[in-house]
């Protein structure tokens, strides 16, 4: 295996993506609310109560009995497996936001620049740009609280901006504009919040999507985007899962159901009791059945993205080009409790149509290890060398056709694209950790705004360019914000850079539509490589349809 060479720092910036990713995937907070004192019994719920009756009557000092049942919740569940969790009624909103198909709150995407809270883009319809909020607006204070100064974190003012649909909320805004300040009282609306965040034609005949989640719209959403691009002549699709956590496993039932024919397997679940057993197969004739498909995968591809890889791969319906995908193989039942919190309880294993579980190992109560998997891959050089994942010939099955897969840790796609180190270098993760970058293309589009609005997105993709003076302008702006660059690599960094900056300002002007194209056609390597490779899903998809036909 070729040995990998990295710098601290290039070590160090994946392994805190995997950290906040796995975070998200594991929702690692337990919460919960006291219990009612009851008569004491007989087994463990009433000696619970007999313990926490007796603390709360005859303790030295005062408790805090809701603080005592949530450590004691929280205990209880790092004892079963890294994925059943507890989620208090007051994060369920935000928890939950990317899955329902929008959120209830006042329409605006910000960054925190400076100390300060800056409206990077109102949303056209809602409650904010309606009342006039714009892109580089500072939003000062909350309901009389401010929001500038040191210690402002991004979750703390989205849960503050967030309220019931109808309710009110009084923010103090000062506007780039005129630079005036004033109060503006909005109402809360219900926000769209699409899962399908690009879509659009590589060429004339290859179509792209993404998709960021599995949501309650996923599907509508996925549906439309393909018949918007067969009607632009699409005839191959790339089908981007990479970064996707998961979400509803109907969701990617259904988007399976739609890339697959006959009535083959899709997934299966089994559980302790039969109640927990499924199948599910596909059925609904489909529109995009027929032709050649190649899906993204990476290490952040995790559960529904892995119902749905598993389900290509196994059938020979798709080619899988990228990385390992995360590995998460287990099914969670959500149950409302009495106070509206939510748990999240592991019910059942699935298992891919060619039988594999491709849940990762874990040890129960051991949940710290688990959370760190990501990292030791990359330490391993998992990231970079295929020869480096060790796969167990004992968890051999075979798809359709008889290509031999593997279970036990995640998809191994069936052509392997290394990360992309000249997307790590220290030039590069320090504009962009540092907010460097987003701080410049925000004053470029407020400094070129009438201008840069009279391109369309097709002029802009096309004939926009990142010049010299703008990167000067750039390595200036960090200078002044003390971030010491490391010269010797920004040349490596300087074209991902380059697009990164377009897309931004891109993004700026159409939102996702903006940025994706833009981005994708420098940066995103496992989607460049996978242009190539249509030849062999096509060859893929000819063998499986002969081999369904002869069924």
């Amino acid at each position: 295996m070729a040995e990998i060479n990295n710098t601290p720092k290039q070590i160090r910036l994946p392994v805190y993506l995997a950290i906040c990713v796995v975070a998200g995937i594991l929702l690692g907070r337990y919460l919960g609310a006291p219990q009612p004192v009851l008569p004491a019994g007989s087994g463990p719920v009433a000696k619970f109560r007999e313990v926490l009756t007796s603390i709360e009557q005859n303790y030295v000092d005062s408790v805090n009995s809701q603080q005592l049942t949530d450590i004691a919740i929280e205990n209880m569940l790092k004892e079963l497996d890294p994925h059943t969790t507890y989620m208090p009624a007051s994060q369920l909103e935000l928890s939950n936001m990317h899955l329902k198909g929008g959120y209830d709150g006042i329409g605006i995407q910000f960054d925190i620049i400076r100390d300060t809270l800056v409206v990077v883009r109102a949303i056209p319809g809602g409650p904010a740009y309606m009342a006039g909020l714009r892109t580089g607006d500072r939003i000062l204070a909350v309901e009389g609280e401010p929001l500038s100064g040191t210690g402002i974190y991004s979750r703390d003012v989205t849960e503050r901006l967030l309220g019931k649909a109808g309710s009110k909320v009084e923010i103090l805004v000062w506007h780039y504009d005129n630079r005036r300040t004033e109060e503006i009282e909005l109402q809360r609306a219900r926000i769209p919040q699409p899962t399908v965040v690009a879509s659009y034609m590589l060429s004339p005949t290859i179509g792209y999507i993404k998709l960021v989640s599995f949501g309650r719209n996923s599907y509508n959403e996925f549906k439309q985007a393909l018949q918007d691009l067969l009607d632009k002549g699409m005839e191959k699709l790339i089908f981007d899962l990479q970064g996707n956590g998961g979400g509803y496993m109907t969701a990617a039932e259904r988007i399976a159901d739609e890339l697959l024919g006959g009535d083959v397997l899709i997934v299966s679940q089994k559980g302790k009791t039969e109640r927990y057993n499924n199948e599910v197969k596909a059925g609904k004739k489909g529109i995009f059945e027929e032709q050649p498909l190649i899906l993204l995968q990476d290490e952040y591809s995790a559960s529904a993205a892995e119902i749905v890889a598993g389900a290509l791969q196994d059938n020979d319906r798709a080619l899988i080009v990228g990385r390992r995908s995360y590995g998460k193989g287990l099914v969670q039942m959500p149950i409302t409790l009495v106070d509206g919190s939510e748990l999240r309880l592991t019910i059942a294993r699935y298992y891919t149509p060619s039988g594999r579980s491709i849940q990762k190992p874990y040890v129960k109560g051991e949940n710290a290890d688990y959370a760190h998997d990501l990292v030791q891959r990359f330490e391993h050089g998992e990231f970079y060398v295929k020869d480096s994942i060790h796969l167990n010939d004992s968890l051999r099955y075979s798809t359709l056709i008889g290509r031999t897969v593997y279970g036990g840790g995640g998809i191994m796609p069936d052509y392997f694209v290394p990360y992309d180190s000249t997307l790590n270098t220290d030039c590069y993760n320090d504009l962009v950790a540092n907010r460097i970058v987003r701080e410049f293309t925000l004053n470029y589009y407020l400094q070129h705004q009438v201008k840069l609005e009279k391109l369309s997105l097709e002029e802009f993709i096309r004939d926009f360019q990142v010049t010299k003076a703008m990167m000067d302008e750039l390595w200036q702006m960090a200078r002044q914000n003390d971030i010491m660059l490391a010269n010797a690599d920004c040349p490596t960094a300087l074209p991902h850079l380059k697009a990164y900056i377009k897309g931004e300002i891109g993004r700026l002007l159409w939102g996702d539509d903006g940025f994706y194209p833009v981005y994708n056609a420098v940066s995103n390597k496992t989607l460049l490589e996978a242009l190539n490779l249509f030849d062999e899903a096509s060859q893929l998809l000819a063998e499986s349809r002969q081999q369904i036909a002869h069924q």
